[in-house]
C-alpha cells in the first residue's frame, strides 16, 4: 500500500503545504516543476520537438491537481527511486495538469481516472498506457511502482526496436471523438478556453478529466440522441470478464473467476499475456484499452500468451451486452447520470436482512437509498420526498434492475428530458409512489 500511495504522489509531483488554497497549490506546483527543470510543464508540443531532436520516447503524465492523497508524504522518496529515476531519464517527460486544448484524437483514456500515463514515439505513435482504476479510493489491485518499472522497461525495448513493432501499435490510437479538444464540446464551450488562466482564477479555468466524459454524454443527451453504450459503460475493467491481473506485472494473470469469459477462454493463473488483438501489452491499462475498443455488440479478442515457457493462443468471446458486466458505480461519471435519472440519489443493493424485513422476494429489485443530494438538480429527489434508507422496488414500472448501474443505463437509453418517472419505494411498512423528472 505504501508504494502505491507513493506512486500516486509521484505522479502528482506535488508537495501540499498545510493551509494552501487550491489556487496556491496549482501555482506552487508549476513553480516547483519549472524550477527543478526535469519535467516539461503543460507543453506537449515542446516535448514532441525535444523527442525528435534527442531520439528519446515521450512520457506524458495527465494528472489533476491538487493531489490531496499526497498531503503527508514526501514525493522525493519516489523522485529519487534507484530504479525508476534512471529509467525516467531515458524519456522526454511531460507533466500535463489540465486537459484544456488536449488533442483527444491522440490522448484517449479513461477520463474517470485521477491520472493517466501515455508513452509515445516522436511521430505520435502510442507505445502504451499506464494507470487503471476500479474503485474510488483503492488502488492496490490496479497499479504499483513495480508495474510502472516494468512498463517503462517494456517501452524502452519497443522504442529500441521501433521499426519491427510499429505496425503492431496501430490499434493503440483510437478513432476521432466527437470533438478534437475538450473546450469544443457544447457544454464546455462557453466556460473554458484551450489555455489555463494563470492571470486570473487558474483553478476555475481548468477542464478536469471527468468533465470530458460528462461532456460526451451531455452532447448526445442534449441532442436527443441515444448515448452509445461505449460511453455509458466506458473502459471495462479486465475483472469484469473474470480476468484478475497482477498489478506488479505487465499483464500476468493472478487468477481467473470461475465460469467467466476468461475462464471459458482457458486462461489460468500465471499465464503471461503478450498481446491482445495483435497489440503488445505494457500494463493492465493496455488490456483495458483493447477491451474498450470492442463494441457492445460483441466480438472475439485474440489472445497470445505464455504458459510455462510455451507460447499459446486463445480467444476471449465477448457476447452482445458484455460491457454491462462491469461495475460503474465508483465512477465520477455516475454523478451526471444520477442527476439525470435519480434527482441526485445514490443507490446501493439492499442487504439480505433489509430485503427480508421489507418482504421483497428474491430476484426482485431492492435498491437502498444510500445518500440523497441536497443542492440544485442533485437535490431534486430529496425535495420530492425521498429519504435515505428508503428501498426502491420499481422504476418506471420495472422491478428487474439488479444494480444502480442498470437503472441508470436504462434511463439514459430510454427516457428523455422532462419526462416524469414513477418510482415505488418501501419505507418501513409503507409503500409509496413518487414521481421524478428526467433532468438535463
Amino acid at each position: 500500500m505504501r508504494s502505491l500511495i507513493l506512486l500516486v504522489c509521484w505522479l502528482g509531483f506535488i508537495s501540499i503545504a498545510t493551509g494552501q488554497t487550491r489556487d496556491e497549490i496549482v501555482r506552487s506546483d508549476k513553480e516547483k516543476v519549472q524550477r527543478e527543470g526535469f519535467w516539461i510543464y503543460n507543453d506537449i508540443p515542446t516535448a514532441m520537438q525535444q523527442a525528435k531532436e534527442s531520439g528519446k520516447p515521450i512520457l506524458v503524465v495527465l494528472r489533476c491537481l491538487p493531489c490531496h492523497e499526497c498531503v503527508k508524504l514526501d514525493d522525493e522518496l519516489v523522485d529519487t527511486h534507484p530504479v525508476i529515476r534512471p529509467l525516467l531519464e531515458k524519456f522526454v517527460c511531460v507533466r500535463q495538469v489540465s486537459t484544456n486544448g488536449l488533442d483527444l484524437d491522440l490522448f484517449q483514456y479513461d477520463t474517470d481516472q485521477s491520472f493517466a500515463v501515455f508513452f509515445l514515439n516522436a511521430d505520435q505513435t502510442i507505445y502504451g498506457r499506464f494507470g487503471t482504476r476500479s474503485h474510488r479510493t483503492e488502488w492496490t489491485g490496479d497499479v504499483s511502482l513495480k508495474g510502472l518499472e516494468k512498463a517503462l522497461k517494456a517501452v524502452l525495448e519497443m522504442h529500441q526496436n521501433y521499426d519491427a513493432v510499429k505496425a503492431s501499435l496501430a490499434g493503440k490510437t483510437g478513432q476521432p471523438l466527437e470533438f478534437k479538444s475538450p473546450e469544443r464540446f457544447p457544454s464546455l464551450r462557453n466556460a473554458f478556453t484551450d489555455q489555463l488562466n494563470y492571470e486570473g482564477n487558474v483553478v476555475k479555468s481548468c477542464i478536469h478529466c471527468h468533465q470530458i466524459g460528462d461532456a460526451r454524454r451531455d452532447y448526445y443527451w442534449s441532442s436527443k440522441k441515444p448515448i452509445p453504450n461505449e460511453i455509458l459503460w466506458p473502459y471495462p475493467h479486465p475483472k469484469s470478464i473474470g480476468l484478475i491481473l497482477d498489478p506488479h506485472s505487465k499483464a500476468t494473470v493472478r487468477s481467473v473467476a470461475p465460469s467467466s469469459i476468461a475462464a471459458t477462454a482457458g486462461l489460468k493463473a500465471d499465464d503471461q499475456i503478450q498481446s491482445l488483438n495483435g497489440q503488445p501489452l505494457i500494463s493492465m491499462a493496455d488490456v483495458q484499452w483493447v477491451l474498450n475498443t470492442v463494441p457492445d455488440t460483441g466480438a472475439n479478442v485474440n489472445v497470445r500468451f505464455q504458459r510455462d515457457g510455451r507460447e499459446m493462443r486463445t480467444e476471449l468471446k465477448l457476447p452482445a451486452g458484455w460491457r454491462q458486466l462491469d461495475d460503474t458505480s465508483w465512477r465520477v461519471g455516475t454523478w451526471w447520470l444520477r442527476r439525470v435519472a435519480l434527482g441526485g440519489l445514490v443507490l446501493e443493493n439492499a442487504s439480505e436482512a433489509q430485503r427480508a424485513q421489507a418482504n421483497i422476494p428474491a430476484g426482485k429489485m431492492a435498491l437502498r437509498i444510500k445518500r440523497a443530494g441536497q443542492y440544485g438538480p442533485h437535490g431534486t429527489a430529496r425535495r420530492r420526498g425521498f429519504r435515505e434508507g428508503d428501498l426502491i422496488v420499481a422504476y418506471d414500472g420495472r422491478d428487474d434492475f439488479a444494480r444502480e448501474a442498470d437503472l441508470l443505463a436504462y434511463a439514459a437509453e430510454k427516457k428523455s428530458i422532462g419526462q416524469q418517472v414513477k418510482m415505488t419505494i418501501r419505507r418501513g411498512r409503507d409503500q409509496l409512489e413518487i414521481a421524478l423528472p428526467i433532468q438535463k
